[in-house]
This record gives structure tokens, C-alpha cells and sequence, in this order.
């Protein structure tokens, strides 16, 4: 009979010891995107953000729109509204346009509405921004205009050299003209400086601009071959031989351009236009294209690679376990999402390969992910045609946490000769296991190394009162105790209030 009591006795305190250890712990939820936004972004490639679940942000797979590489000379992608020019050594002279999110790229076009457009000038170096001879270059854009007018100007540069001390004008002009684009071209070559002749080109395009549909457009001039060419969605609509004899067998004609002016975007022109950008090479096929290229050109939307976003580090607290991680994901046929955890005490140390990332599964039930700090890394696939992209409208990480213990309530400093004892009384919260001693020479800062016990902080264990032998007589000393926790000695609490002594040989 007593033997049965007292299995129930220990059975029963065991469940106490247990029901205690639930009340140490709680859950915590930390959530990236959804009504916050995606603020705690890190490293991101080919993502951009759309439109989610709910209406909130989400992040999706990036088009593949243009990038700035060594062979571009401006780019204007109209991402960034307080300053349009992604990249190039270009600055905004005047600028009456606003952004639209209307586009087929990334998050924003350029928004024209008659009103004078965008005013650019090359910096020293660029190509429009020094004269002299010059070499290949590609003007290309995507446009979408609302009407189509007889004159609606897209770009205009004007300009003059000085050839043999005669002032010869230039001209670089695309408009529109009869709901085609046609470019005028005078004097940029270097064979029209015989006053006889006037050095005017046109190339005239063949297929019609229409009103809100985005085509995409390109000047180009090769000065390997000579070829001059425009073309529309890819496909040549006119093209010139810039050689001696307008022929492919003729020596080539060189750009040579005179005193740096203005590029005026858009001047008069309502519409859209968006990924204007200037090349120092002539036209090649972009590696992207519009959702209506991608079935005409056979080309992809988005990269197969997919996209991948990194959170920044995650703090939370010493010991915390990560539960589960649970996302708002938009997963169309063919696409993928796939979702990765690291955790660590010490995030400084951590690089691309350190520590390893561990993929998880949405919504599955996590163990052994444990740390101070997180992060979360998702990698975005589209489909087969790369023509569709997943979103991520949220994620949320669930963790368990170990609480920090509370602090003594009073601290105590009593000074001797070479030493300091502080006495503080128990603290209140029963996952207090031991306690911290902190110390150092300045209010605050507690970065103490001379006293024999060690350096600040002292690990003085489960009591309340401890002695600090070999200080300097005559120096003022801080101290603050906090807690570790019983659960896990790497948890440490906050300080108590601060008290100081001052050393002296004529103490005890």
C-alpha cells in the first residue's frame, strides 16, 4: 500500500516539475511581410515585389529586365521616383514626369503626360556627354503611348561640331509619324561635311505603334559593319549602310559628335515609357521580353533559375527553439517555392556557407533549429515556359522562448582596501539559477580586467553576496548584477541598478 502511495507521490511530483517548466517558457511569432511590409529584407536576386494576398505586398519573381553592365552608358528604369536613372553618369536637367505601375517590368514605368517630359545631360565621359569620335551605340525603350499623334517627340538631341571652322548642326530626333516611330538622323557621320550635302537620315517604321500596347523599340549602329538600323519587338523595320558607298562594301562612316548637349525624353509625347537605356554596342536580343515577346519570340518572362530573398538576422533570445515556419504563398502549376532556416548564438560569424542552411517545409512541425538569431531564405522557381511566378505575401516564424530572469531589486557596494563587496538579495523570478557580476571604471560601461576573481562579467554563481579582490585604491568602480537562468545559462537578464565604491588603503 505505501509502496503504491509513493510512486503516486513521485509521479505526482513530477507532473509539478513539469506544469513549473511550462510556465517558464512562451511562444513568440515574428512575422516578415503582410501588413509590415517586407522591411527585413537582406540579399535579394531577380525578386521584386507585386501585388499579394489580401492586397499586401508580396514578393515575386523580377522580369528579366535590363541590367547595368560594363557596356552601358544610361539606364532609366523609373524604379527609385525620386531619381528615375537606375544607372550612368548622367544627371536629370528637368523632369515633369511621374511614374506609373502600369508595366510589364519589374514595379514602375514612366508616365509622360504632354507636359515636357525629361531633360538629361552626359557627364564627361559618357556618350553623349564628350564630343570627338566615337564608336557603336543601341538607344533602346519600351513604350506605350495613349494616342499616337503626328509629332509626338520620344527623344530629341541637338548639337553642333565645328568642322574646318564652320559650325555644321546635328541632329538625333525619334517622333512619331503617321502611328509609326520615324528617326532623323543629321550630320552625327563622319562623311556628311561637304556643304553640299545635308547628312539627313530617316529610318521609317513599317509596323504601327498602337495606343496602349507596350512595344519595344531600338536604334542601333554597328561600327564594324556600317549598319544603321531601328528596329521594332526585335525585328528590323529599316535599315542604312553608314559606308562611302551606302553599300556593305564600302568603308565605314564613324559618329562624330560636337559640344555635349541636353537629351530631352518625351518632350511631347502622352504616354508611357519605361528600361530607356544608352549602349555602347550595337542591338542584341535582350535576355528578356515582354509577356506578348514571349510567345511571338519564343523567349522567357522570367529566368528559369528562379529568384532568391534572404532575411536580415532575426534576434530573439538565447535558447529559443523555431517551432515552425508558416507562409502566405501563391503557388501556381508548375512553379515552386522552397524555404530555408540557420540559427546561430553569434550572427558576425556568419557567411554564405556558415552556418548551414536547412530547408523546411511550410507549416511542417521544426526540431533542433535553436539560436539567438534567424534567418529565412526562400528561392522562387516559375514555370516551365517562364511565363508565371509563385508569391510570398508572408511568413511568419513561431518559436518557443526561454523568458530572460528579472534582476535583483537591491544592490549593495561596500568598499575595502584593494576590494569591493557587493551584496544583492535574491531575485524574485524562480528561473534565476545564478547570477553576473559586472564592473569597470565608468558609469555604465562595465569592461572591467584588473580583479583577480576575472573579467567583467564574473560568473559568481547561485549567492548573494561577492568579493572583487585587487582593485586600485583610490578609483571609483560601477557594478550591476544580472541573472542567468536556470533553464539555460546563456540567458541572461537585464542589470540591476548600478551602485559604485571607491577602494582606499585605510579601509579594512
Amino acid at each position: 500500500m505505501s509502496r503504491n502511495c509513493n510512486r503516486k507521490n513521485k509521479f505526482f511530483v513530477v507532473a509539478i516539475l513539469l506544469l513549473c517548466q511550462c510556465f517558464y517558457v512562451h511562444a513568440k511569432e515574428f512575422v516578415l511581410g503582410g501588413k509590415s511590409g517586407w522591411n527585413n529584407l537582406g540579399a535579394t536576386e531577380n525578386i521584386t515585389t507585386g501585388k499579394g494576398r489580401f492586397g499586401y505586398e508580396c514578393l515575386e519573381l523580377a522580369t528579366n529586365s535590363f541590367v547595368f553592365d560594363e557596356t552601358t552608358d544610361l539606364l532609366i528604369d523609373f524604379e527609385n521616383p525620386s531619381n528615375p536613372i537606375s544607372s550612368g553618369n548622367y544627371k536629370i536637367i528637368s523632369n515633369n514626369m511621374k511614374n506609373s505601375t502600369e508595366t510589364l517590368l519589374e514595379k514602375s514605368a514612366g508616365l509622360s503626360r504632354n507636359l515636357g517630359g525629361m531633360s538629361i545631360l552626359g557627364k564627361k565621359g559618357t556618350y553623349f556627354g564628350s564630343e570627338g569620335l566615337k564608336g557603336s551605340f543601341s538607344i533602346e525603350f519600351w513604350l506605350c503611348p495613349s494616342v499616337a499623334e503626328n509629332g509626338e517627340t520620344i527623344l530629341n538631341w541637338e548639337s553642333s561640331k565645328n568642322i574646318a571652322g564652320e559650325l555644321i548642326y546635328q541632329l538625333l530626333n525619334c517622333s512619331f509619324d503617321g502611328g509609326h516611330l520615324d528617326w532623323t538622323i543629321i550630320n552625327l557621320f563622319d562623311s556628311y561635311i561637304n556643304g553640299s550635302e545635308t547628312g539627313e537620315i530617316h529610318l521609317h517604321g513599317s509596323s504601327a505603334v498602337i495606343p496602349d500596347k507596350w512595344s519595344y523599340h531600338a536604334l542601333s549602329y554597328d561600327a564594324e559593319t556600317g549598319i544603321l538600323e531601328y528596329l521594332v519587338n526585335g525585328i528590323t523595320e529599316d535599315i542604312r549602310y553608314m559606308t562611302s558607298n551606302e553599300m556593305e562594301s564600302g568603308e565605314n562612316n564613324l559618329v562624330v559628335l560636337g559640344t555635349p548637349a541636353q537629351i530631352e525624353l518625351c518632350t511631347e509625347y502622352t504616354g508611357k515609357i519605361d528600361e530607356i537605356r544608352i549602349l555602347r554596342r550595337p542591338y542584341s536580343p535582350p535576355d528578356y521580353q515582354s509577356a506578348e515577346m514571349a510567345g511571338s519570340l519564343g523567349r522567357m518572362l522570367y529566368t528559369p533559375t528562379g529568384g532568391r530573398f534572404e532575411s536580415q538576422p532575426i534576434e530573439v533570445s538565447m535558447g529559443s527553439v523555431l517551432n515552425v515556419l508558416n507562409a502566405e504563398v501563391s503557388i501556381p502549376s508548375q512553379t515552386e517555392v522552397a524555404f530555408y532556416v540557420r540559427s546561430g548564438d553569434n550572427f558576425y560569424e556568419w557567411d554564405s556557407e556558415f552556418p548551414k542552411w536547412i530547408p523546411v517545409e511550410n507549416g511542417q512541425t521544426l526540431a533542433g533549429i535553436s539560436g539567438k538569431y534567424y534567418q529565412v531564405a526562400c528561392e522562387l522557381y516559375p514555370d516551365g515556359d517562364g511565363s508565371v511566378t509563385p508569391k510570398v505575401t508572408q511568413i511568419s516564424l513561431d518559436f518557443t522562448e526561454l523568458p530572460e530572469p528579472l534582476p535583483p531589486f537591491i544592490v549593495k557596494a561596500e568598499a575595502g582596501n584593494g576590494k569591493v563587496t557587493v551584496s544583492w538579495n535574491y531575485s524574485v523570478d524562480d528561473t534565476a539559477g545564478g547570477y553576473y557580476l559586472y564592473y569597470g571604471n565608468r558609469s555604465g560601461e562595465y569592461l572591467g580586467r584588473i580583479a583577480l576573481e576575472g573579467n567583467s562579467p564574473v560568473n559568481v554563481g547561485n549567492t548573494t553576496s561577492f568579493t572583487l579582490n585587487g582593485l586600485q585604491n583610490g578609483k571609483i568602480y560601477y557594478f550591476a548584477v544580472a541573472a542567468w537562468s536556470a533553464l539555460d545559462e546563456r540567458i541572461v537578464g537585464a542589470l540591476s541598478k548600478e551602485v559604485y565604491a571607491r577602494p582606499m588603503a585605510k579601509l579594512k
